[in-house]
């Protein structure tokens, strides 16, 4: 059977395995790029002839469909093909058994080694989505994700492409982390003009890059800084969240209601009534993958949301002022939602959402039965399967040198969910 062999160049000279199924190619497909970096290669003029030269990836993927069972076919493919490279299509496309990966270096690996710092410690992420602006909107984590992934993590990879090159992504962190940060950029990688350059966000942001590159982000060690790095991901308390008259979702009613939403590491999550945006910013911080939206109409609390928002760094969660489901229908469709207030519209609120979430979860939070009752009976008319449960929360407060329990009003939580 005759097998498509997918050989990563770049970086390094083929070894003898590679040079044996390339001689004996009947056809070698490349793009552009990498046909100029295989010229540089010993062996391209005993095979030039057989070079089949094609840029765009559903074209190569048509030649190779066309030609895979008659042909022995090596496709050239930059670095590692299945670490953000045209591996993982090619094995969707013909299946494991017709497919062979030889790789080469990746372009990650190769950056570290040059700036001279470990990777197994690394958040590795690609933001390389091309001129399909559908296929940038896809990826897993988008340019506004790296603040909190830093948060996280503290050293990150990225693999660019001409929208999200390194300056817009140091424009990104000028804007929104208060984290002191060197950010190298690894410049065409192998080419005779490689080139490694390395800065602040701000310095990095004033320049340009040449394609292709890849940008390695650090934050410095708390050591260094005199920062505290967040000890933990999950578990803000009332304190440390701006709110306003004691309106927040109390620390053990927002850890029931965040559990309760079993929320996806991406996603939509729409935060209604969000009020000082306890629960967006305990999401945001938990997945960095998800896009939150902080529906809000109070001014006041708007102001509460933005400041927790710069406080926490938080560059997923983005502040809808209006009144719900009016504001709504801009929106992305939710995987998940949240309703920690309603304005007196829970029915009309429900009803919208669901006709929005073909498939997900919502949460609210209510102190009255009679809320309980309505929300109940519009989620059954939503087809959606209930279940309800109510926290009771007391603490203690030290009176007279006495440690005496003080109840919290009781709250339901009221979940629906359509699988």
């Amino acid at each position: 059977m005759n097998r498509l062999h997918v050989i990563g160049i770049g970086y390094k000279p083929l070894g003898r395995w590679e040079r044996g199924i390339l001689l004996a190619a009947d056809s070698i497909v490349a793009s552009d790029r990498l046909h100029e970096v295989f010229k540089g290669y010993e062996d391209y003029p005993a095979v030039k002839e057989r070079v089949v030269v094609i840029t765009k990836i559903d074209e190569t993927i048509r030649y190779i469909r066309d030609h895979i069972g008659k042909k022995t076919i090596v496709l050239l493919a930059s670095g590692d093909p299945l670490f953000f490279g045209i591996g993982r299509r090619v094995l969707a496309e013909f299946g494991a058994a017709r497919v062979e990966i030889l790789p080469d270096l990746s372009s990650v690996q190769l950056a570290f080694a040059r700036i001279k710092q470990g990777w197994d410690d690394a958040f590795l992420m690609s933001l390389h989505g091309g001129p399909d602006i559908e296929k940038r909107r896809r990826l897993p984590y988008q340019l506004g994700n790296i603040p909190s992934l830093l948060e996280r993590h503290g050293k990150i990879a990225v693999l660019t492409d001409r929208e999200n090159d390194p300056a817009a992504i140091a424009s990104a962190l000028v804007r929104s982390s208060h984290m002191r940060l060197t950010i190298y950029v690894c410049e065409q990688l192998g080419y005779p003009s490689e080139r490694i350059i390395s800065g602040s966000p701000s310095e990095i942001a004033t320049m340009t890059f040449a394609d292709p590159n890849v940008v390695v982000i650090m934050r410095e060690a708390p050591q260094e800084t005199g920062e505290v790095m967040p000890e933990t991901d999950f578990g803000l308390r009332e304190e440390e969240i701006a709110h306003s008259k004691g309106l927040i979702t109390k620390d053990e009613v927002r850890a029931v209601s965040i559990h309760s939403l079993r929320l996806p590491c991406r996603g939509v999550l729409w935060d209604i009534g969000a009020g000082s945006g306890a629960v967006s910013i305990e999401s945001s911080r938990l997945f960095p993958g998800l896009k939150i939206y902080a529906v809000e109409r109070d001014e006041v609390q708007i102001a509460n949301i933005r400041e927790n928002i710069r406080r926490f760094g938080m560059t997923n969660v983005e502040v809808i002022s209006g009144i719900a489901p009016d504001v709504l229908a801009s929106l992305p469709s939710p995987d998940r939602v949240f309703i920690g207030g309603s304005g007196g519209s829970i029915g009309k609120i429900i009803e919208y959402v669901s006709g929005r979430m073909p498939r997900g979860r919502i949460v609210l939070n209510a102190v009255s039965l009679e809320t309980v009752s309505e929300a109940i009976s519009c989620l059954e008319k939503s087809g959606m399967e209930q279940e309800v449960s109510q926290v009771s929360v007391s603490r203690s407060k030290v009176i007279a040198g006495r440690r005496l329990m003080s109840a919290l009003n009781p709250i339901f939580i009221i979940k629906g969910e359509r699988a």
